[in-house]
């Protein structure tokens, strides 16, 4: 049975703010709990006008409390950034007040461009050649393993507990897929950044894993940008903001995310239009039966049963009703109550 999960970058609508992003975010959250969703992930962007999630342990610890049954966790944690040990702590903490609920995803980008990312190193963290060394001591203290003869045996991650986040290595390339495996990891592979060769990563993973104390068997899943609509046509109509939002941002102008009627009176350039028509390709957009089979279908390539969906509307309305479409489609309410 296919599993549904969702990822929220909290996005900032044109003509909403960062408040409304935040609030909205907690509503679907709320909505996803209902509907039977299994995890609900926040994402990590630093300085960019269009995603206001700049701290999703922050948010974890809100959406966690106003939900009962849904995991929660950070899609992800950008640990470049950071001391592993206070990561660790942070999420030993949220795992402490919601036992058993609580996703510890790590990504290895930026989440930023370079001069934020040097702002957000100030007095700590280091460039991804020092990721390896990270993950592995990150994990170490997450579950209370630091080894004899480690520089910080000794030092503890608090409070520790019976239970340990779940941790998920996040990734769009083979080099995210095989740290996965080499530590031990599960692995979620961004499809909605990069649907080239991602098959072969996740089946790579699966055949490399090595199981660790804190998993015996490997575990992947891909997430997805949907638009879901009761008209192919609507969905369709609904997708033009993403289109305009992705061009404007791989063109080096960011901005909120703009409403369908700015996109379709948007003059677009042949420069554009080419990164609009790479970015559709990993783009699903249509009824729900439609995307319920597309879906399917990328399971079975990528051989994962897990979808962390990435819905963007302009209108939030438009939002939570694409993935209650979603949720009808794989019946997700029954499959909860299992």
């Amino acid at each position: 049975m296919a599993r549904l999960s969702v990822l929220d970058q909290s996005p900032v609508r044109s003509g909403g703010t960062p408040a409304d992003a935040v609030h909205e975010t907690l509503q679907l959250a709320e909505a996803a709990d209902r509907l039977g969703y299994y995890r609900y992930w926040l994402a990590e962007h630093h300085s960019t006008a269009g995603l206001a999630g700049a701290s999703p342990e922050v948010l974890i610890g809100q959406v966690a409390a106003r939900t009962t049954r849904i995991r929660v966790g950070a899609g992800g944690v950008m640990l470049s950034h950071y001391s592993p040990l206070k990561v660790a702590e942070t999420f030993r903490m949220l795992e402490t007040l919601f036992p058993g609920r609580i996703d510890l995803g790590i990504g290895r980008a930026p989440g930023s461009d370079e001069r934020t990312a040097r702002a957000l190193r100030v007095g700590g963290g280091g460039g991804l050649e020092h990721f390896p060394g990270q993950l592995r001591d990150l994990l170490a203290f997450v579950h209370d393993q630091v080894p004899p003869g480690h520089p910080f045996a000794g030092v503890r991650a608090m409070p520790t507990g019976p239970t340990a986040p779940d941790v998920w290595l996040l990734g769009s390339s083979d080099e995210g897929g095989a740290l996965a495996a080499h530590f031990g990891t599960a692995f979620s592979f961004a499809h909605f950044i990069n649907s080239e060769g991602g098959a072969a990563v996740t089946r790579a993973y699966r055949r490399d894993f090595r199981p660790s104390p804190w998993r015996s068997e490997a575990r992947a899943s891909i997430a997805v940008f949907v638009v879901c609509a009761e008209t192919e046509a609507e969905a369709r109509r609904l997708a033009q903001s993403r289109d305009l939002f992705i061009a404007r941002l791989y063109t080096g102008r960011p901005g909120p995310f703009p409403s369908v009627e700015e996109a379709e009176a948007y003059p677009y350039r042949e420069r554009e239009l080419a990164v609009i028509d790479h970015a559709r390709a990993r783009t699903i957009a249509g009824t729900p039966t439609q995307v319920r089979a597309r879906l399917l279908a990328l399971g079975l390539e990528y051989e994962v049963d897990e979808f962390v969906v990435v819905t963007i509307t302009h209108d939030p309305k438009a939002r939570l009703r694409s993935y209650e479409l979603l949720a009808g489609a794989f019946d997700l309410d029954a499959v909860a109550a299992e």
